[in-house]
């Protein structure tokens, strides 16, 4: 067994899609109307989703924005240095809502940024 994929829903599905690729560098892997239902599918990843776990972009039509809930927490991409990611982050237009520093109560270095539908993505740096 192994993960395929995160499901999250989006608002704003082409805001999404240049969030996920032009922001975090992320692929387009694939993408499907699904007219009947009235919604459309979005998949982006680091890698072809044979090999890698890759995250389902889902907007339904005529739906603009969601409640986040309580019950999401994040999604998390290990990077080699926070601190350039959440400066290359913050350049290309996203939004950095906690510098890249040790987490709470460890030495590992975090920071987190938000996707334009405020969804929180941690960038974990690789330990050295």
């Amino acid at each position: 067994m192994r993960l395929l994929h995160t499901m999250i829903r989006t608002g704003n599905l082409d805001r999404a899609i240049d969030f996920y690729t032009r922001i975090l560098g992320m692929k387009l892997l694939r993408r499907k109307d699904y007219p009947d239902g009235k919604f459309t599918l979005a998949f982006v990843g680091y890698g072809d989703e044979t090999d890698h776990t890759v995250i389902e972009l889902t907007y339904n039509w005529d739906v603009n924005q969601y409640d986040l809930g309580t019950g999401f927490g994040h999604l998390a991409i290990e990077v080699d240095d926070a601190h350039a990611a959440c400066e290359h982050i913050r350049q290309m237009g996203g939004h950095v809502i906690r510098e890249a520093g040790p987490m709470k109560h460890g030495n590992t270095i975090i920071a987190f940024v938000a996707d334009p539908d405020g969804y929180k993505i941690e960038l974990i740096q690789k330990a050295a």
